[in-house]
């Protein structure tokens, strides 16, 4: 049986780190257009698979807090990657 509450755990354990890292990593100077499109990416597909996570939680029936804190995750992804695609429009002028 999937632990869907310990995955959720790391997600949100890598989402917090994330959250820290991604602003340090736009503020050098020498990062390049293309790892701000990879980081871009990665962002999307942890996005992304928040997503599925936060629909199997619900499929499964788990409370409204933990649905919650998957939807607040998914949240968190979802806007650091729009932080990540204002660098990349920033860098393109």
């Amino acid at each position: 049986m999937t632990d869907w509450i310990e995955i959720l755990r790391q997600q949100a354990e890598t989402g917090e780190r994330m959250a820290r890292d991604v602003p340090a990593m736009l503020g050098n100077p020498d990062i390049s257009e293309a790892q701000v499109r990879t980081l871009f990416s990665e962002l999307e597909k942890q996005a992304e698979f928040v997503e599925k996570l936060r629909m199997a939680l619900e499929k499964v029936g788990h409370d409204f807090p933990i649905v919650t804190a998957a939807e607040k995750l998914e949240e968190r992804y979802a806007d650091l990657a729009a932080t990540v695609a204002e660098k990349l429009k920033a860098m393109r002028g």
